[in-house]
């Protein structure tokens, strides 16, 4: 037999009382296994049962608790039988309560007259008192009565089988036989106003006021995020004790000129963030940073300046891109600012690979997609890798690469900002520096929402801009028509609309199913501006520069993230001159309408990225696969900033005082 464990949240549900084989199939399938998962089963709602309502003083439009006496049930049809409504009438001496639910035939066999009930539920009529599909307990004397009434009480997800008041009851058996063996070992290095674990379990299920049960819920989550940062924090302390970082700090002799031949100056912000990757390029560790700039906040500059630096050292650099599109893109800029200098770019994509191995003077920088990861690139002395757009790689891939040399740096750059919440959790392992201001010259962007009635005022107003030599984008949810009725446009369809319509402008055509050729030819005719509109797919999110492009329409906008969208609309305004984006939404809700309207409101990233972090959520915003952060159960990544910081600072100390005890180890954990 397998030894007891020693924390008794670590048992078995089956401890519990008439918790058999069958009712642990059925916690098993609720993710309940331990008698910690049961107490760790986070109520969906809660109801306050302490004021129990008389039926004869039920008001239309309320949400009532009621307890009465089955009086009669049944079943009526109607239609010949087509539809029926399950009727089941209580009475509690002040009135009769009718509780209806229609074409649910079976609910009225669950009751029979005599029965005590509970009854929760909205009222929709008086002549007779009703409620439409309300939840339902039957009381039962003797044990467990004062659990579920007179009190605010818990209602669980359930499962088949296993009833909100059954699990209610066995929440309160396991907080009354282990409640009091809950341990708390971080609990001084907790804020104080926040209960302690053993309190925090009682309050989440049974809480004397709900705000108790909020309290409770903060605590746990508390719990959760420091959980998280431990395991952040001492593969960061691990990873430092074991990496010896290769010089790179540089000697200037590569980026003195390079700046001195740039047509414009570099930001106090890009400044100031390069000192501070200049410090960690020269530091005993190998640098771990994350680089977060708003679009055209000139990362890729700072970016060049840290390869030049490990260039400078003697080291080789690898840039990887998501797309072949980005990836050519950044070659051509990196060569066009290297050559004068004589430093190598070589470009390393799955259809291209360019080496020019004996003839270089200098350590190469080597631009590319996932193809660097593949076992074809053999970099001889990596001492830089520089991830470009880091939320479209995996955790595992960016491994890869970095194996590729021993210990060299890592920069990885997004613009797309990261709420603080999610760069503390999911970047908790990384440095982060912000470039928190544009460069001087870029156009200011308007941003209107239209619906699609407006759609012909917004081509008038498209052909009008055109006519004065401007060049335009227009962007489309999907690449091919989608199921009949979806409501969504396509690519190559709209494509050959607009076409037509709007000749002899001449109409490109981008999206992610063309190969890198036609790619390439498709965007060097816009910039060129033989192509005058460019319909494309999302696929230009990244990596697109066109200066003389300044208006965008974007279709059945609300089918994008607000994230995305702000990475789109980023594509305009390059060039100096206002720019202007038209989302056209086919949006019926008030939320998805308020979705949009952030976009109109601001174009600070990070206020977007919050406000999209709040509407959507972490999984949905990152995909929670991609994303690697775990469920939470009670943490709340769009509104627990305070807990994710106190977390860190707990989870530091935690270490800390691990690291003095008399006799640890070196491993870290």
């Amino acid at each position: 037999m397998a030894p007891e464990p020693r924390d008794p949240l670590d048992w078995p549900v089956t401890v519990l009382r008439h918790v058999g084989p069958e009712r642990a199939a059925q916690l098993a399938r609720l993710g309940i296994r331990t008698v910690g998962d049961l107490l760790r089963h986070r109520p969906r709602r809660y109801e306050d049962r302490r004021r129990v309502r008389r039926i004869g003083e039920l008001e239309v439009g309320e949400t009532a608790v009621v307890e009465g006496r089955v009086v009669a049930a049944g079943v009526r049809t109607f239609r010949r039988g087509r539809r029926s409504l399950a009727e089941v009438i209580i009475e509690d001496g002040s009135g009769r309560l009718h509780c209806r639910w229609w074409n649910l035939p079976y609910m009225a066999e669950r009751f029979a007259v005599g029965q005590e009930l509970v009854v929760w539920g909205k009222v929709r009529s008086l002549r007779p008192p009703a409620m439409d599909h309300p939840e339902t307990e039957l009381l039962e004397q003797g044990e467990g009565r004062t659990v579920h009434l007179h009190r605010i009480v818990p209602v669980h997800p359930a499962t088949e089988g296993l009833s909100p008041r059954a699990l209610r009851w066995l929440v309160w058996q396991a907080l009354d036989r282990f409640g009091p063996a809950v341990e708390d070992p971080r609990r001084e290095l907790m804020p104080p106003e926040l209960p302690g674990l053993r309190e925090a379990y009682r309050w989440l299920h049974f809480p004397d006021e709900l705000e108790d049960a909020e309290r409770a819920r903060r605590r746990l989550a508390l719990e959760e995020f420091v959980e998280l940062q431990l395991g952040i924090q001492r593969r960061r302390r691990r990873f430092q004790r074991r990496a010896r970082a290769l010089p790179c700090g540089g000697d200037n002799r590569l980026i003195r000129p390079f700046l001195a031949a740039l047509p414009f100056k570099l930001t106090e912000a890009q400044t100031r963030v390069l000192r501070e990757l200049r410090q960690d390029l020269r530091g005993p560790h190998p640098m771990r940073r994350l680089l977060q700039g708003d679009v055209g906040c000139g990362k890729t500059v700072v970016a060049a300046c840290c390869a030049l630096m490990a260039v400078e050292s003697g080291c080789e650099v690898a840039y990887m891109a998501p797309t072949e599109v980005l990836a050519r893109q950044q070659h051509e800029t990196l060569r066009r600012w290297f050559e004068p200098l004589g430093v190598p770019v070589e470009l390393w994509t799955g259809s291209c690979k360019t080496d020019h191995g004996l003839f270089r003077n200098l350590p190469p920088v080597t631009v590319g997609t996932h193809a660097l990861i593949e076992a074809g690139y053999h970099p001889e002395r990596l001492g830089l890798v520089i991830i470009d757009e880091q939320h479209k790689f995996g955790v595992a891939q960016r491994q890869r690469l970095l194996r590729k040399g021993r210990w060299p740096h890592l920069l990885v750059m997004t613009a797309t900002p990261i709420p603080r919440t999610l760069g503390l959790t999911l970047y908790g392992d990384l440095d982060v520096s912000v470039i928190d201001a544009l460069p001087a010259g870029r156009g200011p962007v308007r941003t209107h929402v239209r619906t699609e009635r407006s759609l012909p005022k917004v081509w008038d107003y498209v052909a009008d801009r055109l006519a004065k030599g401007e060049q335009a984008y227009v962007v489309y949810p999907r690449v091919e028509e989608s199921d009949a009725g979806s409501g969504l446009k396509a690519v190559l369809e709209e494509q050959r609309k607009l076409a037509a319509r709007f000749a002899p402008h001449a109409v490109g055509l981008l999206h992610g199913r063309m190969s890198a050729e036609e790619k390439a030819a498709a965007i060097r005719a816009f910039r060129e501006g033989r192509t005058r509109i460019l319909v494309a797919s999302s696929v230009i999110e990244v990596g697109i520069d066109v200066p003389d492009a300044n208006l965008m329409v974007i279709e059945n906008a609300d089918r994008f993230g607000l994230a995305q969208l702000h990475q789109l609309r980023g594509r305009i305004g390059r060039g100096g001159r206002p720019a202007v984006c038209i989302l056209i939404s086919t949006a019926r809700t008030p939320e998805a309408r308020a979705r949009l309207k952030v976009l109109e409101e601001t174009t600070d990233g990070f206020r977007i990225a919050e406000a999209d972090l709040r509407l959507r959520g972490p999984g949905e915003l990152l995909g929670q696969a991609q994303s690697g952060l775990p469920p939470l159960r009670f943490g709340d990544l769009a509104s627990d900033l305070d807990l994710v910081e106190q977390a860190r600072d707990i989870a530091a100390r935690w270490l800390d005082r691990e690291e003095k005890k008399p006799g640890a180890g070196t491993s870290g954990g």
